[in-house]
């Protein structure tokens, strides 16, 4: 592969990954009650908690909320991250990165 085709596929990777910066991934739990962001380079963004939702009686099921929110979260960034990187991974693999 010649230098142009090199650096013509790094722009493309940083393109990609410019992409994954600004999509953004929301997960919510407890119907609404906990609501977490996430950015496709698995960067939480924000957590939100409603607290009409919140029984301070319960904190262990706001806990539980949140873990599942932000484990899903982070599952589906990983997800758009595989598949927006997907098509140029093989010729990254040329390069040897």
């Amino acid at each position: 592969m010649g230098r142009f085709d090199q650096a013509k596929l790094m722009l493309k990777a940083n393109k990609l990954q410019k992409e994954l910066q600004k999509t953004i991934i929301t997960a919510e739990k407890g119907n609404g009650a906990v609501c977490v962001e996430i950015s496709g380079e698995q960067k939480i963004k924000k957590i939100r908690i409603d607290p009409d939702f919140v029984d301070l009686e319960d904190i262990g099921q706001l806990e539980k909320w949140l873990e599942e929110a932000i484990r899903e979260a982070i599952q589906e960034s990983q997800k758009v991250a595989a598949e927006t990187m997907q098509p140029i991974m093989g010729e990254l693999g040329n390069l040897g990165l």
